[in-house]
């Protein structure tokens, strides 16, 4: 298996740029767990004070549990903070629950990225779709049922003992029936503490509706901007991943703490996500971002993804 193509930082880099945007914060990543719990709190406050605000909340939390997600990836590439041990607690205890597994899984992604071996090829692979195909992913989405097809039916198909119709058991490895008990376990005890504070109301509304349909909207989203129509065993590393520019509005609803510098991401894994924007300025002065794969906004991206005509 061929590994993918990297870049070299000193190709794009003086040796004092690269020694500041490689640089590890023992408090940055700190305070950006700190400000996304922050977040998904006020916007909780925001439903409870004014109702009416409630749907409002629903998008900002959705996209803070993302937001949970990306800073357990900076975890898993050892970026959230200088001690590994700190970093490994922060990312398991504070971000999700999955970073023992996510870890290996990813750094695959980044080892063969658009190769046969990816394990995250399979999401991009279909693209483009047509327009009416996205529609129905992301009805979906919004509807529940990819969180249903996720996270409940390979639970209840192994509790089930079922198989599917090609006759293989719809059943997990032990690892991911762990992975799936401490992600139960972890809504449940969330539910208890609302309850018990007077306020279960708010976690389904607040809580677990962000995470049943906004969530899964946000991701899929994520997930076509990053690799979909990047082309499969890429030579060129600049050419690997996508990076989409994001107004505010989109960073608020969409694609918090950078995740949408997923280009210079890949070319430089070292960097926290906190230094993508200023590696993107970099790379952009020194006229390189021209050779990149880069979009003006999310819209862009989806039109791109559904030039399919039928």
């Amino acid at each position: 298996m061929a590994v993918a193509p990297r870049a070299r930082p000193e190709d794009f880099f003086t040796p004092a740029q690269w020694q500041v945007l490689s640089a590890r914060s023992r408090w940055r990543g700190l305070w950006l767990v700190v400000h996304c719990w922050g977040v998904i709190g006020l916007a909780m406050v925001m439903g409870v004070l004014w109702p009416p605000t409630i749907p409002l909340a629903v998008l900002i939390i959705g996209t803070r549990q993302l937001g949970l997600f990306i800073l357990m990836h900076d975890a898993a590439h050892g970026l959230l903070h200088p001690d590994r041990r700190l970093n490994n607690w922060i990312g398991h205890w504070l971000c999700a629950p999955t970073l023992r597994d996510y870890r290996p899984y990813h750094l695959q992604h980044h080892r063969y990225v658009q190769q046969a071996e990816d394990p995250d090829l399979v999401l991009s692979a279909p693209f483009p779709v047509s327009r009416a195909s996205l529609r129905r992913k992301l009805w979906r989405d919004l509807s529940g049922q990819t969180f249903f097809k996720q996270r409940l039916q390979p639970l209840l198909a192994r509790w089930r003992g079922v198989v599917s119709p090609a006759g293989n058991p719809l059943q997990r490895s032990g690892q991911e029936l762990a992975r799936d008990r401490r992600f139960w376990l972890a809504q449940a005890l969330g539910l208890v503490a609302f309850t018990v504070a007077g306020y279960g109301w708010v976690w389904w509304l607040m809580w677990a509706l962000p995470m049943v349909c906004w969530l899964p909207l946000v991701t899929r989203i994520r997930n076509i901007a990053e690799h979909a129509l990047v082309g499969v065993n890429q030579p060129d590393p600049l050419r690997q991943a996508r990076t989409t520019r994001a107004g505010w509005i989109e960073r608020a609803l969409l694609a918090p703490y950078w995740v949408n510098f997923h280009s210079e991401h890949h070319l430089f894994t070292q960097l926290p996500c906190w230094q993508l924007p200023k590696a993107h300025a970099l790379l952009q002065q020194a006229g390189t971002t021209a050779r990149m794969e880069v979009q003006p906004g999310y819209l862009r991206v989806l039109r791109l993804a559904t030039a399919q005509p039928v």
